[in-house]
């Protein structure tokens, strides 16, 4: 074992919930695009009523996995059924531990025949890199990592530029600069376009329930076809989205980007905490919010927790799959929309004019002052979920968050959320001092229901 492998560290300072809540890493940051283009209100409202331009470039790690095992490597190691995962089709990859506990999850492209690509977070990254390296997989593997998150005036680059644009006008402004009608592309499938002269792969899915598309080309072209974009869509009323809002509507899409990778324990996956560095994302993220364990393994979330059962197949076998046969047909947690009651967001705003002062609420983004936010949700007094990311939506006109609640818990129910961490705070760099307090709210559905 490496001396500088997660394992090592954490055979050095024993729990790992202490290390990750008081982690110095700092806020979880969208890296090189800038944090606003207009203003993260008008950005939000054109997602809704006009078109928007979000430059996915930056903030996710490319995993390109080619050869002849290639699909059998992500079946392996994936929740999902592959039986019908031709080219030119995409999919939510979710993958998890032995004992059935979410590792993370992303998008996986199939291009073309023994040819893949995987784009989301570090932990399925990982996790796909390590079972290609140490399994008999005939795979290779090309890593592109996620940009800086403070490029400091250098240079960025990255093998392929991703835009995504949606909204109700998005699909005028692609026949646009398409110069005509558009493929007729089914949902999560691939097909595609023509822009400023050049061929683009596009991939038809949306974000908060708005119609869009999502191109890809070489790094190289993306300036070219953005300053296309930009100029076709001044008549549809085209916003860019920077990173303060952007993260907004995957919140309203109903996605919890984050959970806890449950990797630091189980002997099944201590191969892997020893392959894994002690600079490792999973080595250095960080716990945040008023649910504490001093067991890290309650942080630990099923697919089930996530809203991820009907993607939970059975027909091929998997890493997991046993433990998940085994709780399938138990009572699960469900995945809602807390609506926060406005008045209490209101107290925790203003507090900031005394000493008294709650934990501060940022907007439109409130949690990510840690890698993975983990807010208790009570009932009566009694701990009934778990609230991840919390934000700001304009168009609603409401603070909300994401939860994962117990069954027996209502559509239209109040319950209450713990804003802020028990005794005045941990040590990471991002948390001041204060006091926590409660934020009622009101249990709707995920995604948020629009009209």
């Amino acid at each position: 074992m490496s001396a500088n492998s997660l394992e090592s560290l954490l055979q050095k300072v024993g729990n790992p919930v202490p290390m990750l809540r008081n982690s110095k890493i700092g806020a979880y940051i969208f890296p090189v695009v800038p944090p606003e283009f207009t203003n993260w209100r008008d950005e939000q409202l054109a997602c809704r009523e006009a078109c928007v331009l979000l430059d996915q470039s930056h903030h996710m790690v490319d995993i390109y996995i080619t050869g002849p095992d290639a699909l059998k490597l992500l079946s392996d190691t994936a929740i999902n059924s592959f039986a019908k995962f031709t080219p030119e089709k995409a999919k939510q990859y979710i993958a998890c531990n032995y004992d059935g506990y979410v590792i993370g999850d992303g998008i996986l492209f199939h291009l073309e025949e023994n040819n893949l690509v995987f784009v989301g977070r570090a932990p399925c990254a990982n996790w796909i890199e390590y079972h290609a390296q140490t399994g008999k997989y005939d795979v290779k593997i090309v890593r592109d990592e996620r940009s800086p998150s403070r490029p400091m005036g250098k240079a960025v680059t990255r093998i392929s530029y991703r835009y995504q644009i949606q909204g109700p006008n998005a699909w005028a402004l692609l026949e646009k600069v398409n110069g005509g009608p558009l493929p007729d592309i089914k949902f999560f499938n691939m097909d595609y376009i023509n822009i400023a002269g050049r061929k683009v792969r596009a991939l038809k899915h949306g974000m908060a329930r708005a119609p869009g598309v999502e191109i890809w080309g070489p790094y190289e072209e993306g300036d070219e076809i953005k300053a296309a974009l930009i100029e076709a869509g001044e008549e549809f009323g085209l916003r860019q989205v920077g990173s303060r809002a952007y993260p907004t509507l995957a919140l309203e899409s109903g996605w919890i980007p984050a959970p806890l990778p449950a990797v630091y324990t189980g002997d099944k996956m201590k191969p892997f905490r020893e392959w894994l560095s002690d600079t490792s994302y999973e080595a250095n993220g960080s716990l945040g919010g008023s649910f504490v364990s001093d067991n890290i393994e309650d942080y630990y979330l099923t697919p089930y927790d996530l809203g991820y059962g009907p993607f939970v197949k059975f027909d091929h076998e998997f890493i997991g799959d046993e433990a998940l046969k085994a709780m399938a047909d138990k009572p699960h947690r469900n995945k809602v929309t807390l609506v926060w009651n406005n008045e209490d967001v209101s107290k925790v705003l203003t507090s900031i004019f005394n000493k008294d002062n709650f934990k501060y609420l940022e907007m439109p983004i409130s949690a990510f002052y840690s890698t993975s936010p983990y807010d208790r949700v009570t009932k009566n007094g009694k701990t009934v979920g778990i609230s991840s990311t919390a934000g700001f939506s304009w168009n609603e006109r409401f603070s909300f968050s994401l939860a994962m609640v117990d069954p027996d818990i209502e559509e239209g129910s109040e319950v209450v959320l713990v804003w802020g961490e028990p005794d005045g705070g941990s040590e990471k760099t991002t948390v001041e001092r204060h006091k926590q307090t409660e934020i009622r709210a009101t249990v709707r559905p995920a995604p948020y229901p629009v009209d």
